[in-house]
């Protein structure tokens, strides 16, 4: 069954199917139930409504799905990120599906190595590395480092177990789905020189 995007304007589409996907990257796309969990968070309750306007950027970004959906439901710009050049097909396929081309950014980039960001810093931020592997933290110290996170920004970190919030950031709420857990991080306000 393919995924689709779940609420929002482009509510229904398909996304391009993944094929068989190779050894290490082998792509795990957050299911359907996970995403939109997740985006019941970011749309009501005490973190939201953070999509209205916003500019996400999708860290591991996969099949682009995260970010996809992002789109759907109101954020203005996206800024995918992989280091897979199928990932990076996918999701230049799933931007071309939704007529989203212009406001959306593919970068075949390792996400723990961004460097500095030419864009205007991202105010929500999608990070779903592999499970286990430490990368999620590099990405997010890079993120930072680069210039690519606002100051008020809020990162939502899939992982299998819940994150401790890095220096900088606070841990807003924690939710478990089967084998994946979603940390939702707030960026700290720089304290007053």
């Amino acid at each position: 069954e393919g995924m689709r995007i779940i609420a929002g304007r482009y509510r229904g589409l398909s996304l391009a199917p993944i094929g068989p996907g190779g050894g290490r990257h082998a792509l795990r796309p957050t299911t359907d139930r996970v995403r939109e969990a997740v985006f019941n968070i970011l749309c009501g309750g005490r973190l939201g409504p953070l999509l209205e306007g916003a500019r996400v950027l999708d860290l591991f970004a996969g099949t682009g799905a995260l970010g996809l959906e992002a789109l759907s439901r109101g954020a203005t710009a996206a800024c995918f990120i992989d280091n897979g050049r199928i990932s990076v097909r996918l999701i230049r396929e799933n931007l071309r599906r939704l007529g989203a081309e212009h406001h959306g950014r593919v970068m075949l980039r390792d996400a723990t190595r961004l460097g500095a960001c030419q864009d205007p810093a991202y105010d929500l931020v999608f990070l779903d590395p592999p499970y286990g592997k430490g990368l999620g933290e590099k990405a997010l110290a890079a993120a930072q480092a680069g210039g690519w996170i606002s100051p008020q920004s809020l990162v939502v970190w899939e992982e299998n177990r819940p994150q401790q919030a890095p220096a900088g950031f606070t841990l807003q709420e924690v939710r478990s789905f089967g084998t994946t857990c979603a940390s939702f991080l707030r960026r700290a306000a720089a304290p007053d020189p």
